[in-house]
């Protein structure tokens, strides 16, 4: 993965983890997007993964999709739903304000100029810093809109990273080095994941500060993949897999019509960042490894266990990775502010509508169909 010093041999787990979900041929990976407000759609994906009985093995998140992320691998199993809850609640505490305003049709709108004003309680302030103005030099840490001071807080009182330090749920987020440019992703299994590496994965410029972590800065990962489901399918070693990937951003939508329109269009296209051409590119990749696979089943033994065919023959693979994209709903009155839409009814509409999905697609339950045994990567649209 990007920003490591060390390589691996490429290895692959045919057959899974060594244990394996009783409903499910594979390890259970929730992956998930950024998107502010957007997230309590997740939450409800959680939600109905947990009644379902599925627990994540393993969760890879970017920016709120980083901070679900750390709510559900830093707690055990009766915890995480309480945290989830309580997490976005507290979002959606500083709404109060606005509430008089619904009666005039104003609410969203004075709630959204509210949090540009004042902020999410719990979760950032304004910075004193930047006014100053925008060519004052304050320093990277400093350098934002807004203090994320009180997310901090908040992910230290709901979230045990002493017990992800421990195992359990692997942890795997997204993040940006800004100074190469580079993707790199803090993973749980190779280095201890804590509430820096959280709060860099949501480190949103400008209106967020950077976060330092080993002497480098780090900004949100949105900006560069806002959805991290390639570090699934390039894992090493590889793992037969069901993938439910909650997906906040509209990838397709109807050509807008107006300036409003446009905007949240370009919204949606930026931070659906090329989750389709992701699968596919690797879709091709996981199709070759399987047919080199085969290929060496088709080879003479004695061929087959030279050194020089057998360094070849690790390319191939066997693994199956089920993608079960969950994808969230337009609400009515979407527009391009709809990231920061913490009201509490854009939060239970989310939550709601994640939660539905979910539960319909665990009923269809479609990695349960026949699958082309050269098909490495299915994806149940």
């Amino acid at each position: 993965m990007t920003g490591r010093k060390t390589k691996r041999t490429v290895r692959c787990a045919d057959g899974g983890p060594a244990a394996v979900k009783p409903s499910l041929p594979g390890q259970a990976v929730l992956v998930m997007q950024g998107g502010g407000a957007l997230g309590a759609f997740q939450a409800g994906v959680y939600e109905a993964l947990h009644e379902a009985g599925i627990e994540p093995d393993w969760v890879v998140g970017t920016s709120i999709g980083a901070i679900n992320g750390a709510l559900i691998a830093g707690n055990p199993p009766q915890e995480r739903l309480p945290r989830l809850r309580e997490f976005w609640e507290r979002m959606a505490g500083g709404t109060a304000s606005a509430a008089h305003w619904s009666a005039f049709g104003m609410g969203n709108l004075m709630h959204n100029l509210g949090a540009i004003m004042h902020g999410i309680p719990g979760f950032f302030t304004p910075n004193a810093s930047s006014w100053f103005g925008a060519h004052t030099p304050v320093g990277i840490g400093s350098a934002s809109y807004y203090s994320t001071v009180p997310l901090r807080r908040t992910l230290g009182e709901l979230v045990d990273f002493g017990r992800m330090a421990k195992g359990g749920i692997r942890l795997t987020l997204g993040a940006v080095n800004v100074n190469s440019g580079r993707m790199r992703y803090f993973d749980s299994r190779d280095e201890a994941v804590g509430i820096d590496h959280v709060m860099a994965s949501g480190a949103l410029p400008p209106a967020f500060p950077a976060v330092v972590i080993d002497g480098e800065p780090y900004w949100d990962g949105g900006i560069y993949s806002n959805t991290p489901i390639e570090v699934v399918m390039d894992d090493n070693p590889r793992r037969d897999s069901v993938i439910f990937a909650a997906q906040l951003w509209q990838q397709e939508d109807a050509e807008p019509q107006t300036i409003q329109h446009v905007m949240a269009r370009l919204k949606d296209i930026q931070y659906s960042s090329r989750a389709a051409s992701h699968i596919v590119r690797q879709q091709q990749i996981h199709h070759l490894r399987h047919v080199v696979r085969e290929l060496g089943r088709l080879m003479p033994e004695s061929v087959r266990t030279t050194p020089e065919v057998k360094e070849l023959l690790g390319w191939g693979c066997g693994t199956a990775m089920h993608v079960l994209p969950l994808q969230a709903p337009l609400l009515d009155g979407d527009d391009h502010t709809k990231d920061i839409d913490f009201t509490p009814a854009g939060i239970h509409a989310r939550w709601s509508a994640g939660r539905e999905l979910t539960r319909r697609r665990l009923a269809e339950a479609p990695w349960r169909g026949a699958a082309d045994p050269r098909a490495g990567i299915l994806v149940h649209d």
